[in-house]
């Protein structure tokens, strides 16, 4: 894969030990998901309040955003950790500050970081159309882009710099 995109998500996991060491070991041990090509969920990167994780290399596809789709071919997958006794916001700093990196590395435009819910999650093996996945719920407003994501794209435009 030759990333164009990234896509950002958030575990939902809100477990003490669901922090970004716990997921990753949890992925690279095969954690199992019924819905894509490969049956098990990949993706590049994931985060918490003082850590970084990569569990993919940026060239290998992740099966993070839309099953057989674009979103799986083109981007690259970032998981925040939201457990508790996580600090979010500073999650959500080191994410922008991860982001920013990567669009530079990439040469990927900030138009081209992008929520979960960008993806379409089309299921090509049975044709199913199960819409678009709101996430990163963390990052959303009612379940919608609003303040909280324009607030996470002003700090990856800042750290873009």
């Amino acid at each position: 894969m030759r990333p164009t995109f990234i896509t950002i998500h958030s575990t939902d996991n809100t477990s003490r030990s669901a922090d970004a060491l716990n997921h990753a070991l949890a992925m690279n041990k095969g954690r199992r998901s019924r819905h894509n090509r490969t049956g098990f969920l990949t993706w590049h990167f994931t985060v918490d309040d003082h850590s970084i994780y990569q569990s993919l290399p940026t060239n290998e596809t992740g099966e993070h955003a839309d099953y057989e789709g674009q979103g799986n071919r083109s981007s690259i997958g970032i998981e925040m950790c939201v457990n508790r006794g996580n600090n979010l916001g500073s999650t959500i700093d080191r994410t922008a500050q991860l982001t920013a990196r990567l669009m530079r590395q990439y040469d990927i435009p900030l138009n081209h970081v992008v929520p979960h819910m960008h993806w379409r999650m089309i299921r090509y093996s049975d044709g199913r159309d199960l819409g678009f996945k709101k996430c990163p719920r963390i990052l959303l407003d009612g379940g919608r882009l609003g303040p909280k994501w324009s607030a996470f794209m002003a700090k990856v435009s800042f750290y873009a710099r």
